[in-house]
């Protein structure tokens, strides 16, 4: 008698040996710190802590460039909408991240259904050491990413560089680069300049 197809494939990886692997869960925005409290509360509950020892959201270092001009330090997701979790992979773990609010779902390979066109079932794909490796090192080591709370139309003061002291309007935002374009009236004339973050404050 052949093994049924769901399942039987889960039921094997069971019985291997028991060693906690890293797996990816994607979970709603913001979600992240919630799902891990409650995840972590969960598996204590479920009598499964000692198989779920882990729970991580991989963050870097940021400063935050608030209106006032001050600068807050912040913590930056290094994979917003998704939670690390070491775990021993079993029913009973599965289950508890599964049923855990705010979960969508473990990232992995979908096993399509052999009719109907529904979903298949997504079987939790372990990651690999060189993308565990990789995930944690980005977090341990990048440098520390300056946010500013700023848009498109704000009025802006420039604060240091060749341009200090010119007033101006941020037309455009980019946040990965830490600059700003904005207009400045230079000779009499409406000029696009390209600023750090560092260089300006907002204007009330």
């Amino acid at each position: 008698m052949e093994p049924a197809a769901d399942g039987g494939a889960e039921a094997a990886e069971a019985a291997k040996p028991q060693v906690a692997r890293w797996f990816a869960v994607q979970v709603a925005s913001s979600c992240e710190k919630k799902v891990k409290a409650t995840l972590e509360q969960r598996a204590v509950t479920l009598g499964v802590s000692n198989r779920i020892p882990e729970i991580e959201i991989p963050q870097t270092p940021g400063v935050k460039l608030k209106k006032d001009g001050s600068r807050q330090s912040i913590e930056e997701k290094v994979f917003p909408g998704y939670v690390l979790v070491r775990m021993v992979l079993d029913e009973d773990t599965m289950m508890a991240v599964r049923s855990t609010p705010n979960v969508i779902n473990f990232v992995g390979q979908e096993e399509r259904r052999a009719t109907g066109k529904a979903r298949g079932h997504i079987r939790p794909r372990p990651l690999s050491r060189q993308e565990v490796d990789r995930i944690f090192k980005r977090a341990a080591e990048k440098k520390p990413v300056l946010k500013v709370d700023l848009t498109e139309g704000d009025q802006i003061l420039v604060t240091a560089g060749p341009f200090k002291d010119f007033q101006g309007e941020v037309i455009e935002v980019s946040g990965e680069r830490s600059k700003l374009k904005a207009l400045l009236s230079i000779f009499g004339r409406e000029t696009p300049v390209e600023l750090e973050f560092s260089q300006i404050s907002k204007q009330s």
